[in-house]
């Protein structure tokens, strides 16, 4: 019987991988992950919350997760467990040996689905070499001093370096913060491969970007994880990792940015500066005026609104899943 990974092993595990960097550089452990809910370390149980009203927490599988409207609810962590922490595996996927395959790129140029079985096989033998020279969509080069490592943007592989191998491939590079880099994904396939090195086993591994329309910037990945041989006892999880980053606001249509003056914490909580948001007083949701939703919004339910975040949920109102104002 497949079993989830439990907080013990994941802690166990995470502890052996302070020594190992993944596609960015860097460690970092996450917290707990919980069958439906994430526990931040050391923040004394904090749970992060699906949004059930987007259709989100009843997706059967991973393409109707990514069909849904809306995103889970970003609660100030970089990552959130979904679907109870399941994975939305089939047992028409899990393979003995390893594999490994990448959608090719649709025709705005965007990655699709990355998916295999990592086994020791596959791991690198060699140094990284230069990715510079992959473009992914919605590439920008722009530092912020309060960004670790001051660029915003990292060439952001959906299977780590570390896992498969591939590098400079273009359907394996998105354009992602150093924040989903580092503290979204890279625990994670540390996670993993420090299971694959110590056990021998395998790892069926499958990301998938998000996107919106037709932005160029996904919103985050969906990571889905479960070890092979024992029947997932080693490795499973299904997370969303977000393409945020803390601090900065980002046009995902284009990857443009800047420095987030809308007066929200890291939390997406308000500090009651004045901001402008356009609402839909039909669905009760309010939106940041560039958000895509805005230009299908019937003009008979649209006002335009100047005023605090925190004065419009206390009216009721519900922020937008999409541009997450």
């Amino acid at each position: 019987m497949r079993r989830r990974l439990t907080g013990a092993l994941a802690a166990t595990l995470l502890a052996l991988s302070l020594l190992l960097t993944g596609c960015g550089g860097g460690t970092y452990g996450p917290g707990e992950v919980t069958a439906g809910r994430q526990t931040e370390a050391g923040s004394g149980g904090r749970e992060t919350g699906m949004d059930e009203g987007n259709g989100l927490a009843d997706a059967g599988s991973w393409e109707e997760f990514l069909a849904a409207e809306g995103l889970p609810a970003y609660a100030g962590q970089p990552y959130e467990a979904v679907n109870g922490n399941e994975p939305f595996f089939s047992e028409d996927d899990f393979s003995e040996g390893s594999f490994e395959s990448y959608s090719d790129l649709d025709g705005l140029g965007r990655c699709g689905q990355a998916f295999a079985s990592v086994g020791q096989d596959l791991m690198p033998t060699e140094d990284r070499e230069s990715i510079g020279q992959v473009k992914p969509t919605g590439w920008q080069t722009v530092k912020y001093e309060e960004v670790d490592g001051k660029y915003l943007y990292n060439r952001c592989h959906l299977i780590g370096f570390q896992l498969t191998g591939e590098n400079a491939n273009e359907k394996n590079l998105i354009t992602g913060t150093r924040y989903l880099n580092v503290e979204g994904m890279l625990p994670f396939e540390n996670m993993v491969a420090d299971y694959v090195k110590e056990t021998g086993n395998h790892v069926l591994y499958r990301v998938t970007p998000k996107f919106f329309g037709e932005e160029l910037v996904a919103r985050g990945v969906l990571m889905e994880a479960e070890s092979v041989e024992d029947g997932g006892e080693g490795i499973r999880f299904c997370v969303f990792a977000y393409n945020v980053q803390p601090g900065i606001a980002i046009d995902y249509e284009t990857g443009e940015s800047r420095r987030d003056d809308s007066g929200r914490t890291d939390s997406g909580t308000a500090n009651g500066q004045q901001s402008e948001y356009v609402l839909n007083t039909n669905t009760k949701k309010f939106h940041l005026p560039g958000c895509s939703s805005v230009k299908e919004m019937d003009s008979s339910n649209r006002q335009d609104y100047s005023g605090s975040r925190e004065e419009l949920l206390k009216e009721g109102y519900e922020p937008c899943g999409r541009c997450r104002p």
